[in-house]
This record gives C-alpha cells, structure tokens and sequence, in this order.
C-alpha cells in the first residue's frame, strides 16, 4: 500500500530538523578559520549531503534504505542506493534540543525505564511517525537483546508493516566457519536487497567501493597510531565517533571520504610536530589519560566532553569506537569480498564486537587499548541499556587490576541526562581522578 503524501511529510519532519541543526553547526565550523574547524566542516557536509540524500528518495519515490553500520553498507554505496541507521536519532548530537522531550514521550506510551534509551526512541519515533519509512528496511538482532524489539515494532506498525524486512543472521561464534555462515546473510541481504528496490549489484562497482573503503581503514589507522603520542594531537572532538561516522555510516566508500582522513592524517602530523595536545591554549597540559570503553553520552556531550578536558586536562586517547583493528578486504573475487565483509561487520564492527560474542572480548581491548596508548584510567560508563557490559563489568575491573590500571564504573544513561545528572557524574570522576593523584 502506497503512503499518502502527508504521511510522507510527517516521516521526514524531524529528519529535516536534524539536517536543519547540522546546516546550523557546518556555518560555525566554517567561521573557526582553523584546520580543526575545516575538517569538522568536511565531515559535515558529507553529513548533510547523506541525509538529503534520504529527504530526496523521500520526496521523490525513489528507492531507499534503513539500515545499520554493520550490515556491510558498502554493498549500499555500490548499488548507489541512500540509507539512514534506523537507530541514527539518539547517536547524533543533533537530537540534544529535544531528547528529553522524546524520552518523556516513549514513557508516556508506556516503554519503561529499564529498556535502553537508544531502543526506546526509536520506537517512539516509529510510533509516531517520526522517522523516514523507506522502500526496504535491515534489520539487527544483534548484539543485545532489546535490538529484536525494535524490529517486533516494525513489523505491526500500520505504516512499516509493508516494507520488506531482513535480517542477517548472527552466529555467536568468531571461527572461520562462523564468518563464511555470516558472509553467505550477506549475500542473501544483497538478493533481498535487489529484489525490493530494484537496484542491482555490479561485482566491478563493488570492488571500487571496497578498494576505496581499504584506503580509508588503513588511513584511519595511521591516525590512530598518532594518537598513541604523549600527549594526544587531539580529544573526544576528532576522535572514534567522528572516524566511525565517515568511515560507516554516512560516505561508505566514497573519495570525499578517503580524503576527509588524508587531511586527519596531516593535521595530526602537524600537531605533534608542533607539540601540541587536545587544546592548543597557554598553560593547558595532558593530566591523564582516558579509554573511554562506550559509545559517547550523546544526549549531553557538550556539557561533560569540553569540560572533561578543559578543566581536568582528562583527554579521550581512544573509545569503544576508535577501537582497532579492522580487516581490509580482498577484492581479488567476490567469495573473499564477502568473506571479508562478514569479519569486518560481525568480529570487527564496535559494540558489536564486544558484546555479541564472549567476555573475552571486553578484556582483550581492554588490554590493547591501555598498551598502546598509555592509558592512565578505563572508564566504564556503564549506560543503563549495555546490560552485556554490566554482566562483564568484574572481568574488566579484575583486567584492570591485572594491569595496574584504575578502573572507573559510573552507571548513568548515555542519552538521558537526568538518569544520572552531568553534576554527580562530574563528581564521580573528579573524586575519583583526585583519589588517584591525577589531578
């Protein structure tokens, strides 16, 4: 059944707002005049040209997709088909004027308080017609069980229950034959995905994407080994999140992305051949350093990130989104591109990584991450939705202890600020901080 036009409109109301509030922020990035500024304008212009992209399909019947970073989008950008995360909302700062509006708003439908805030929004927005309703949508059952829900949701809403839905299958495992299981969904995701929107996958287009995608990845990474400098070229502003975004969400395997790194790459450089840290003002030193091991609390971000390193000297080394290695891909046949893709988005892919599979992956991070880049502190923030981590939180803390490295469980709501307020949180980490003799 076709949507009328005013179901249309409404679906891409909020959407538009967002795109709206990032035209707003790519005015004052361009204003900075710096390097910093200039890279933060790039990364929001291939933002902005995403999500027209969706307003545009929207608008004018043509085919589109919800999805997620770990469906491979690749296999997107090569059938030239616009995509959104069907989770996008609660991840993008863009959603701080009115986030509590909209978890005040899924209470009142009666989601409780205990289903993670990044689940319950969606919902709420799907609900309400608050979220672009595209030819054909993917699905994730994966790596926690509140994600199944969302998708329960879609299937009986009376605007959703007619658009395709598939979902790849996850094994728990990480062996080889896990991920050729997992590479063959994908390719069912590609037939599923031809049949409904009636692109199709041309094999050559896909290894140029590929190819492109490998140069982003091994560049990411050459950034990354920057950041391993005492002290870090840069903070939470240009950190995992910011990498993540272009490299899996927002321009899979396009230039501008390739190039968006190249200039990372060099202003990093510059950076520390200048001695500078995160921030470039007199007297500000690199105190201590932080593994912050969980997506960032985007529903406050600018209330504690800026302080966080401005007035503490605390910098954010590396998060669960910075985390590293990820597989390139060998695109010399279509089985090893697959292949491939399966191990990049099942084993290596942040969130999933650490919590679809075993414990171990929390501690081997943890590991890694504290020795190559000479973490001082891991922060758990322990988000009321991640109750994978909160069954693991005493194999990190005894990791840590392992390593002689203090370990900080806050317990607060990444979206939701009031779940545990940016005060107290503040105090936990200054109490803490100072026990230690950091600050």
């Amino acid at each position: 059944m076709a949507l009328t036009k005013e179901i249309k409109e409404l679906s891409i109301k909020r959407y538009k707002e967002e795109r709206d509030w990032f035209k707003l922020n790519l005015e004052g990035a361009e204003l900075l005049g710096t390097e910093e500024g200039e890279l933060s304008a790039r990364l929001l212009r291939i933002l902005l040209e995403s999500k027209e992209r969706v307003v545009d399909a929207v608008e004018n019947d043509k085919p589109f997709i919800g999805g997620y970073f770990c469906n491979a989008p690749e296999i997107f950008t090569s059938m030239g088909l616009p995509w959104f995360m069907v989770m996008e909302t609660p991840f993008l700062a863009a959603s701080a004027p009115f986030i509590l509006q909209d978890i005040d708003g899924a209470e009142e439908m009666g989601l409780g308080g205990d289903l993670c805030t990044a689940i319950r929004l969606p919902i709420y927005y799907i609900e309400n017609n608050m979220m672009p309703i595209p030819t054909c949508c993917l699905g994730l059952i994966y790596p926690c069980d509140g994600a199944p829900m969302l998708h329960q949701v879609l299937m009986h809403n009376s605007n959703w229950k007619n658009v395709p839905l598939y979902s790849c299958d996850p094994p728990y495992t990480s062996d080889e034959r896990a991920v050729r299981y997992f590479a063959d969904e994908l390719r069912e995701m590609t037939r599923f995905i031809e049949k409904h929107t009636g692109a199709k996958l041309k094999m050559d287009d896909l290894v140029d994407v590929c190819e492109r995608s490998n140069q982003v990845y091994t560049n990411w990474q050459e950034y990354m080994e920057y950041r391993k400098n005492v002290p870090c070229p840069h903070g939470w502003e240009m950190g995992g999140a910011q990498c993540f975004a272009i490299s899996q969400c927002f321009d899979v395997g396009n230039p501008k992305s390739v190039a968006w790194f190249e200039q990372l790459i060099k202003v990093g450089e510059d950076r520390i051949k200048k001695g500078l840290g995160a921030q470039s003002k007199e007297g500000w030193k690199e105190k201590v350093r932080l593994f912050w091991f969980d997506i960032m609390p985007y529903g406050w971000i600018f209330e504690f990130m800026p302080w966080l390193e401005e007035e503490l000297g605390a910098v954010i080394v590396n998060d669960m989104f910075g985390n590293f290695p990820y597989s390139l891909i060998d695109t010399s046949s279509e089985e090893a591109i697959y292949y491939d893709l399966a191990k990049r988005n099942l084993v290596d892919a942040p969130m999933i990584r650490q919590a679809r599979g075993t414990a171990e992956n929390f501690a081997e991070d943890i590991r890694r991450i504290v020795k190559d880049y000479k973490v001082d502190v891991v922060i758990w923030p322990g988000h009321m939705g991640h109750k994978d981590g909160a069954a693991t939180v005493g194999i990190m803390r005894e990791t840590c202890r392992d390593l002689d490295i203090p370990f900080l469980h806050i317990g607060l709501d990444l979206f939701d600020k009031r779940y545990t307020s940016i005060d107290e949180v503040k105090d936990k980490v200054v109490t803490f901080l100072e026990g230690h003799g950091f600050i």
